[in-house]
C-alpha cells in the first residue's frame, strides 16, 4: 500500500479528513495526518516558516524511502518550503488550493495591514468579545480571533512569506488540484503555480470551493491515484 504524508491548513481539528482519508484507503492509499503545532497541537512560541520545515523533517527522516507529500492550503505552503530545501527526499508533491502566492493587490495590502494590527486596535477600543468579533468578521479572518497569541504570529509570519522564488526552482513531479470556486486561494493562484514548477500538471475540481478534498472526496482521490503514485 502506498503511504502519504498530508499536511492540513488552519484548522484546529482534523475530523473532517475522515471522509477522504477513506477514499484513499479505498484507492490502495495510507495517510498520515500529522498534527500541526499551532493547530491540531499546541505551539509553545512563535514559529516560522523555516521551523515547520524543521518540524516536517523530524517526521519525513523517520520514512526509509522519499515521501509523497500532499499539503492543503497552509499545509501546502509548508510542503513547497520542504520539497524546495529537501528535493531529494520528496518522491512526488501533491498541492490542494495551496498557500504562498502573495498578492501585492492594494485591497489584500490593506487587509494584511489590519490582519497584523486588529488584535492590538481590539484590545485598545473594547474589551467586549462581541465586539471583537465584528472586527475580524469585517477583515473576513474569523479563524483569526480563536488563535492564541503564539499561533496568531505565527500565522502572520507565514502569509507574509512569499514562495514564488521557491516554486520556480522545484523539480519534482507536482499535481495541483484545486477547486475552481476557491475564494480562499483563487484559482488564478494555482494556475500561477503551475506556470512556475515546470515539472507540474494543474486539475480543476468543477462545483468545488476551498477544500475539494472535503466535498468532492472520490474524485480527488482519484486524481490523486491517477498521477501514478
Amino acid at each position: 500500500m502506498k503511504k502519504v504524508i498530508i499536511l492540513h491548513g488552519w484548522t484546529k481539528n482534523s475530523d473532517k479528513w475522515s471522509v477522504f482519508l477513506d477514499a484513499l484507503r479505498e484507492k490502495g492509499i495510507s495517510a498520515n495526518l500529522p498534527k500541526i503545532p499551532g493547530l491540531t497541537e499546541n505551539l509553545d512560541k512563535v514559529w516560522n516558516l523555516s521551523d515547520y520545515v524543521k518540524w516536517l523533517k523530524n517526521i519525513v527522516d523517520k520514512e526509509k524511502n522519499k515521501v509523497i507529500l500532499i499539503g492543503h492550503s497552509n499545509g501546502g505552503r509548508i510542503a513547497v518550503a520542504f520539497t524546495n530545501l529537501y528535493p531529494e527526499k520528496v518522491e512526488k508533491l501533491i498541492l490542494i488550493d495551496s498557500g504562498g502566492i502573495y498578492h501585492h493587490e492594494l485591497p489584500l495590502r490593506i487587509k494584511r495591514t489590519v490582519f497584523k494590527t486588529i488584535a492590538k486596535i481590539g484590545k485598545k477600543l473594547t474589551s467586549s468579545k462581541s465586539m471583537k468579533n465584528l472586527l475580524y468578521k469585517f477583515t473576513r479572518e474569523s479563524d483569526y480571533k480563536d488563535l492564541d497569541e503564539n499561533t496568531k504570529q505565527t500565522m502572520i509570519n507565514l502569509i507574509s512569506t512569499d514562495l514564488k522564488p521557491m516554486l520556480s526552482q522545484i523539480q519534482t513531479p507536482t499535481l495541483i488540484i484545486w477547486g475552481r470556486g476557491d475564494k480562499t486561494t483563487p484559482l488564478s493562484d494555482g494556475r500561477l503555480i503551475n506556470n512556475l514548477i515546470k515539472n507540474s500538471k494543474l486539475k480543476i475540481i468543477e462545483n468545488a470551493h476551498h477544500s475539494p478534498q472535503f466535498t468532492n472526496p472520490k474524485e480527488v482521490a482519484d486524481t490523486i491515484l491517477s498521477f501514478d503514485i
